[in-house]
């Protein structure tokens, strides 16, 4: 068997083509492309505004910029995710505060949040950042309701679901990313995603005034209108007129960063969304597969299961002697990943007073998981190879 990779992005000759043409057009950077991929983003999500940018930890950054955190707010996140969902709290001088996970969903879980505010005078937290880990949809409705009831913004981190949702007190579908509940939510294009951007990330808001701010901020601070003209030194000098705006004139009203998406990159991301409902039905089959192989096994302490909206970025299994079935699959070549050790053990988070005790259930969760192979153009024969050799290694 060939090695099977955790994930692999699915590039077409259809992607190829669009991205050929792109750069055979004017533009290689903020071209039109960028507008269009963003347009249709949106409306893939729900939301009324999306910004492009470089990479999911650049649009992390932007919304807590964008949120104006500042030294000494207080984050609270979860210790199950990519260490950037607490890094850009930490970009802006913001301390990161843990909250323990759930164990029956891996996702931050809402009492743990809850009793993190009741133990502190108001006004200690700013926000929260909830994470839709490994594409499990998180409950923000119930999280926005705490959200609101402490003064507290909402960052949704959806890496890992874009396509995922859930459904609300209403019984109505909430798509992540959709802006309902979040003020701001961000996604990642790197290959292993469900949208292949090579690096590539976006931000979705239903805020028009945040999603002003982070036009600017994406690109230097700068802002070009005529507005900015009529209320600049030059203008009050007298030598110009607002029907004279010279195109050249810019300036940069606040300290933002070069975080822009390429045209052809969006140009691959346009072509890429275009398949990605059927992408994501392909992850919902092989999750199936799975959870119909491993219901019911020993050795099984949990598993991502069948769940409704659940967009399947990864597929996770808690298992007994991980990192034998690790060391056993991986000289099968079937190369399956850790996701992820806490951040709050990483060396950096332990020299600001974190240690091993705090979040019992994300560590014992990091002690037993494995994220098995999944991505839509695993095959059934290398998806049914996978489930022989996790079977063939406890039966041993």
């Amino acid at each position: 068997m060939n090695p099977i990779p955790y994930g692999r992005q699915n590039i077409t000759e259809t992607d190829v083509a669009a991205v050929v043409e792109a750069l055979h057009a004017d533009y290689l950077t903020q071209g039109p492309r960028i507008a269009e991929f963003e347009r249709n983003f949106a409306a893939y999500v729900g939301a009324a505004y999306a910004v492009a940018v470089s990479n999911g930890t650049a649009a992390l950054h932007l919304c807590a910029l964008a949120l104006d955190v500042a030294p000494g707010d207080k984050v609270i996140t979860t210790p199950i995710t990519f260490a950037a969902s607490a890094n850009c709290v930490r970009y802006c001088g913001g301390e990161v505060v843990f909250a323990d996970i759930d164990p029956d969903t891996f996702l931050l879980d809402l009492e743990s949040v809850r009793r993190l505010l009741e133990v502190s005078p108001r006004g200690t937290y700013q926000g929260i950042v909830p994470v839709d880990f490994a594409g499990r949809a998180v409950d923000l409705e119930a999280f926005r309701q705490l959200a609101d009831e402490y003064s507290l913004w909402l960052i949704e981190d959806s890496c890992h679901a874009p396509g995922g949702y859930f459904v609300d007190s209403l019984g109505q579908k909430q798509s992540c990313g959709n802006g309902r509940f979040a003020d701001l939510a961000i996604f990642s294009f790197h290959p292993v995603k469900h949208i292949a951007c090579g690096e590539g990330g976006m931000i979705t808001t239903n805020s028009e005034t945040l999603y002003q701010k982070l036009l600017t901020l994406r690109t230097h601070g700068i802002t070009r209108n005529t507005d900015i003209y009529e209320n600049s030194l030059e203008f009050a000098a007298g030598d110009a007129t607002a029907d004279a705006y010279p195109g050249w004139y810019m300036e940069m009203q606040i300290l933002g960063f070069n975080y822009r998406l390429t045209d052809f990159q969006a140009a691959l991301g346009i072509s890429q969304l275009t398949r990605a409902e059927e992408g994501l039905a392909t992850r919902r089959d092989i999750a199936q597969k799975y959870a119909e192989a491993f219901t019911g096994q020993a050795f099984i302490k949990g598993q991502s299961g069948v769940v409704e909206g659940h967009a399947y970025h990864l597929y996770v299994v808690e298992v007994e002697n991980r990192l034998g079935l690790y060391n056993f699959l991986k000289e099968n070549n079937v190369f399956a990943q850790i996701h992820y050790i806490p951040c709050h053990l990483m060396p950096y988070y332990r020299q600001l007073g974190w240690r091993e005790g705090d979040m019992p259930r994300a560590e014992q969760y990091y002690r037993q998981c494995l994220s098995l192979p999944m991505y839509p153009t695993l095959s059934d024969e290398e998806q049914a190879y996978v489930i022989q050799k996790v079977l063939e290694f406890y039966k041993k």
